[in-house]
């Protein structure tokens, strides 16, 4: 056993290589082989000529080091990028992109099921610059309540040729679908997966802006004693309600354009004096008067209501923001812009 042993710790790393790959045989070896350049061809089978032989025992040693040293490597981090690099290594790049895309995309399985799934103010934000016709064809695809969010929040113009075309679209033929599913798969939902590499600070901001006031105080203050670095950086991505303020007023009147009147007064139940002001100023007196009239005679507002309105207001805010269509000051003394 001790022969073995000796035999066995003498062996170099190219030459425990070269008796792996003539143990694992023809087949396996093969595919191994494919995976290696030209230069590590040359060496592995120079070592595998001169080996000589070897005991069955120093073998059997060799693949349980081999897997003892797998098992102990450590967990494994499984990521977009480490996926991505690893799919790239061993097929096209067409194909690695379409894979990815998929993976990154919201949930489905097939293409309308994705879009089912998309915010209704990103959707609506990607629509507004498209053929009225090719909307059309996309929301008759889409469940109707889906489609009335996203209808809502398109230009009314625009939305309503979009409306026009759906009432005299008779049934789309499979070439007409099959093209629009290609356009929405290589333009749309291709950004969509690349905005998903984000950071998990980034991530973890829009999930806390997404939750009930109690409860994303309640969230933060436990973050904030176990980690007050990240909870300031989360801090600082978040967007609420209240930084609409640092919109300014072309900025508020885009944004009264793509809301609708009875939910912005469900928000502003809940706004601040100087936010109330913001947005009042920027409507006209008859609208200012109406809206102020609509809010008295709410009386008292749920505080979920509110939020609800408030994150959906946001959520415009936001696509708009992307869309370089409003501009939202970063309020700093070089006046950063943060989108």
């Amino acid at each position: 056993m001790a022969q073995v042993r000796d035999e066995f710790v003498n062996l170099t790393g190219p030459q425990k290589a070269a008796v792996f790959m003539l143990a694992l045989g023809q087949e396996q070896s093969s595919r191994l082989f494919e995976l290696m350049s030209d230069e590590e061809i040359r060496e592995i089978s120079q070592h595998m000529a001169n080996l000589g032989n070897i005991n069955a025992d120093a073998i059997e040693q060799l693949f349980m080091e081999f897997a003892d040293q797998l098992s102990s490597a450590g967990s494994l981090v499984g990521t977009y990028d480490s996926t991505e690099r690893l799919l790239y290594g061993s097929m096209p790049t067409e194909r690695v992109e379409q894979i990815m895309e998929e993976i990154r995309g919201p949930a489905g399985r097939t293409m309308w099921d994705k879009l089912g799934n998309v915010n209704e103010a990103v959707l609506a934000n990607y629509f507004k610059n498209e053929y009225p016709q090719t909307v059309a064809v996309v929301l008759s695809r889409l469940k109707s309540d889906h489609a009335a969010r996203v209808l809502s929040l398109l230009p009314e113009n625009f939305a309503m040729e979009v409306v026009m075309r759906m009432l005299r679209m008779e049934a789309v033929q499979k070439d007409v679908l099959d093209n629009v599913e290609q356009t929405l798969r290589k333009e749309f939902m291709a950004n969509l997966a690349r905005t998903a590499r984000r950071d998990s600070h980034e991530v973890m901001a829009d999930i806390f802006n997404s939750l009930d006031r109690a409860t994303e105080s309640r969230f933060m203050s436990g973050l904030e004693e176990r980690n007050r670095e990240s909870a300031e950086k989360i801090k600082q991505l978040m967007f609420t309600f209240e930084d609409l303020i640092r919109i300014d007023s072309s900025g508020i009147q885009g944004l009264l354009r793509q809301v609708e009147k009875d939910q912005l007064a469900i928000a502003l139940k809940g706004a601040t004096d100087d936010l109330k002001d913001l947005f009042f100023k920027n409507m006209s007196a008859r609208a200012g008067k109406m809206m102020k009239e609509d809010m008295d005679a709410m009386g008292a507002v749920r505080l979920k209501d509110v939020d609800e309105a408030q994150a959906t207001i946001v959520s415009v805010a936001k696509a708009l923001a992307d869309a370089g269509e409003i501009v939202v000051s970063g309020g700093g003394e070089e006046d950063e812009l943060v989108y």
